[in-house]
């Protein structure tokens, strides 16, 4: 296994991790994702570490927080020093007027709560699910330095922030001296690379490590899907199960990025969810990826994505096939890329 520094920081963790949402299965849309158990949980966790895998991401939003109840009892007796966990909160739990966002009552309310399902004294990273539009921003940040100054969370992270989120808490968080922002929950992959436009440039300038969730856009990316083989009307993706809407990938340009995927998958003798999960360990700022799994068979196939590497030439046909128009303003100030440089992906 491959280990890569978050972001600007010292710690390092492994290119894959593994995520429980799957865990629990507290409600239909949980279930969907999947109904992880104990028992089987620990299988999962222990085939994780013996791959090199020991960063496990939950939330306690995850089916109503038995998502980190059930990844609590799976690691369990095993050594806390040896691993790495992440959580997140912001979003709704609970009753009460005070049940969301990222105040500080309701992030030292959660914070207990997550300690405590998931059988710990401390989080290594813990993130804000989502940016708090209507709680000032020196009130979040304020809590979360406390929080590391406590010793109950050792990194910080946001996930699913706007650039302009990102920057203004970063910037806040040097003026003052505290603690900042070294990781990004991202969503990013071969189906929706908005991340490329603004968030990358960002993280590459300001030393935040992304942590790309749905690698595989909900399953899309799987191999089961392509242009002969449309997603069933039936799913959970057609549904509203998925959370990437249907509606934010291009029909056209996925089809013809699968279609490359198979070529290269059979080039390099993988899968086509392998090829999809090492195109992003490609990628400039990635930290690590966060992979799912409802069994043992899926969960055994996403660690074959590491080991190796895709050509260069491999990675540009595949950039080719993904690429759309980008949004304003980036189309207009991609005019001069002399002034607003692109990432290289390539060097």
């Amino acid at each position: 296994m491959e280990y890569r520094f978050l972001g600007a920081s010292g710690l390092k963790v492994p290119v894959l991790s593994f995520g429980t949402a799957t865990f629990g299965g507290g409600n239909a849309f949980f279930k969907a994702w999947g109904d992880t158990q104990v028992e089987e949980a620990e299988k999962l966790v222990d085939i994780c570490l013996e791959a090199g895998v020991n960063l496990f991401d939950t939330a306690d939003v995850y089916s109503g927080g038995l998502s980190e109840e059930v990844l609590g009892k799976a690691i369990a007796g095993k050594r806390r020093d040896t691993l790495l966990l992440s959580t997140k909160s912001t979003f709704p739990f609970g009753e009460g007027l005070n049940n969301q966002g990222s105040s500080r009552f309701h992030i030292l309310r959660q914070i207990e709560g997550s300690l405590k399902r998931l059988g710990t004294d401390y989080i290594d990273i813990y993130h804000m699910h989502g940016f708090d539009g209507v709680t000032p921003v020196e009130e979040t940040l304020r809590t979360l330095d406390d929080l590391v100054q406590s010793g109950k969370v050792r990194y910080l992270a946001a996930s699913n922030f706007s650039g302009w989120h990102l920057m203004k808490s970063l910037a806040l968080s040097d003026r003052y001296a505290w603690n900042r922002y070294v990781g990004h929950q991202v969503y990013y992959s071969l189906a929706n690379r908005d991340y490329e436009w603004e968030l990358m440039p960002l993280a590459l300038d300001q030393g935040v490590g992304a942590l790309v969730w749905s690698p595989l856009s909900a399953g899309r990316l799987g191999g089961r899907y392509g242009r002969n083989r449309p997603i069933p009307q039936e799913g959970r993706i057609a549904q509203g199960g998925s959370p990437i809407p249907d509606m934010v990938v291009n029909e056209e340009v996925f089809y013809h990025t699968v279609d490359v995927l198979g070529e290269i998958a059979q080039e390099c003798g993988k899968s086509i969810a392998q090829v999809a999960i090492n195109w992003l360990l490609r990628r400039p700022t990635v930290s690590s990826v966060v992979i799912g799994a409802r069994n043992e068979e899926q969960l055994r196939q996403n660690l074959g994505a590491v080991g190796w590497a895709l050509s260069v030439e491999q990675i540009k046909r595949l950039d080719a096939a993904s690429e759309v128009p980008p949004a304003y303003p980036y189309w207009h100030q991609w005019k001069n890329k002399t002034l607003n440089p692109t990432p290289d992906f390539y060097g």
